[in-house]
C-alpha cells in the first residue's frame, strides 16, 4: 500500500500526457477530416471535369498558357507560366512534404491522414466485436476494459459501408461540381455513369476497410510509402527508441493498464504481460522492433504513452522514448552494429 501512495501520483501524471498528447492528435485528425469533407463544396481544392477547370483556395487555377493558342503571349510567356503556375508549387508542395517526412517519418499519417483516422476507429469497433484490431490477427488483443461482446459487429458493418459511401462520395465532389451531385443525390436524379461510381466505390472501399485497411496503409498508399522512404535515408529522423538494456523491465507490463503492481492480482488470467505498446500499435507493429521493421510507423505516440502509463504505475521510467537528431543518430548505429542487415 505504501507503493500506491507512491507511485500513484506520477501514474496519473503519465496517464494525464498521454491522455493530452491524443487529444491533440485526434483534433487535428478530426479538423483535417472535415476539411478532407468540405473542401470541394467550399472549392478549396477540386478538379471540375465539366469545366475542365482547377479550383485552389476559392480561385480558379489555370496554367496560364490559353493566350499561346490565340496568338496573345508568345511561347517564352507561356514557359514561364507554366514555370511559375505549375512545376515550382508542386516542387515546393511535393519537396515540403517529403521534407518533413524526411526528419518526422509518416506524421502526415498518423496525425492528418482522413483514412488513418477511419483505420483508427474501425479497430476500436472490431475489437469491441471480437477482441482483434484485424480480421487477420491470429489472436485477440488486450486492451484495458474492454470485453468482446458480438452485439457490436452490426455496427462495424453499417460503419464500414457507410464509412465507403462517404469516402466515394466526396471524391466524386472532387471531380464534379458537389452541388450537382447531392442535389441528384436527395432527389434521385444521378446519372447512370455517377451511380455506378458511386456502388463501385463504396463496394471496393467497404471490403477495404473491413478487409485489409491495415494492409493499404502499409503497402498499397503511394503517400505513406514515399514519407517511409524518405523517413528511412535520414539516421537522425524521429524514431522510437528502445532501451533494450532494460527489456527485463518489460516482463511485468500488463496489456491491461493498472494504477500500481499491487493491483496485479485483480488481472485477467489470460492476459499477457509485456505487450502493452504491441496492443495498442494501430499499423499492428511490434514498437520495440528496429528501425527497419518500424518502416510503416505513423509517429502517433500510442505505443509510448502505454509504456509510460505502465511502467511509471511500477515506480520506473518508460523503457521507449520519441529520439531526434543526434539521439536519434545514435540510437541508429547502434540498431545497425546490433542488427546489421541480413546478408544475401
Amino acid at each position: 500500500m505504501e507503493q500506491l501512495s507512491l507511485t500513484g501520483p506520477a501514474a496519473s501524471e503519465a496517464q494525464r500526457r498521454a491522455r493530452t498528447l491524443q487529444i491533440w492528435r485526434r483534433r487535428t485528425q478530426i479538423g483535417f477530416f472535415v476539411l478532407f469533407l468540405l473542401a470541394p463544396s467550399l472549392n478549396l481544392l477540386r478538379f471540375d471535369l465539366y469545366e475542365t477547370q482547377l479550383w485552389v483556395l476559392g480561385m480558379r487555377w489555370s496554367l496560364g498558357i490559353d493566350g499561346l493558342l490565340t496568338g496573345e503571349i508568345s511561347a517564352t510567356q507561356a514557359g514561364l507560366n507554366l514555370l511559375w503556375r505549375a512545376l515550382l508549387p508542386a516542387v515546393l508542395i511535393v519537396g515540403g512534404f517529403l521534407a518533413l517526412a524526411y526528419r518526422y517519418g509518416r506524421i502526415y499519417c498518423g496525425w492528418l491522414c482522413p483514412h488513418f483516422s477511419l483505420v483508427e476507429s474501425l479497430n476500436s469497433l472490431l475489437h469491441r466485436a471480437c477482441g482483434k484490431l484485424s480480421l487477420w490477427d491470429r489472436t485477440p488483443v488486450h486492451r484495458a476494459g474492454v470485453t468482446p461482446q458480438r452485439r457490436w459487429w452490426p455496427l462495424f458493418a453499417l460503419s464500414c459501408l457507410l464509412a465507403a459511401f462517404t469516402w466515394a462520395i466526396t471524391l466524386l465532389t472532387y471531380l464534379l461540381p458537389p452541388q450537382l451531385i447531392w442535389s441528384s443525390l436527395f432527389s434521385g436524379t444521378l446519372t447512370a455513369n455517377q451511380l455506378r461510381f458511386l456502388l463501385v466505390g463504396t463496394a471496393v472501399f467497404a471490403a477495404e476497410f473491413a478487409f485489409a485497411r491495415h494492409l493499404f496503409c502499409r503497402f498499397g498508399c503511394a503517400v505513406g510509402l514515399f514519407q517511409s522512404l524518405a523517413w528511412m535515408a535520414n539516421p537522425r529522423g524521429l524514431v522510437v527508441s528502445f532501451e533494450r538494456e532494460r527489456a527485463r523491465d518489460c516482463r511485468t507490463c500488463q496489456s491491461e493498464q493498472r494504477s500500481a503492481p499491487a493491483h496485479a492480482a485483480l488481472a485477467a488470467p489470460d492476459a499477457p504481460l509485456g505487450n502493452a505498446c504491441d496492443s495498442v500499435c494501430p499499423m499492428r507493429l511490434q514498437p520495440r522492433n528496429i528501425k527497419r521493421r518500424m518502416f510503416s510507423c505513423v509517429q502517433c505516440g500510442q505505443c509510448l504513452d502505454a509504456c509510460d502509463s505502465t511502467h511509471t504505475a511500477q515506480g520506473r521510467s518508460p523503457t521507449l522514448q520519441w529520439r531526434i537528431g543526434e539521439d536519434a543518430l545514435r540510437e541508429t548505429l547502434r540498431q545497425r552494429r546490433e542488427h546489421p542487415p541480413e546478408q544475401r
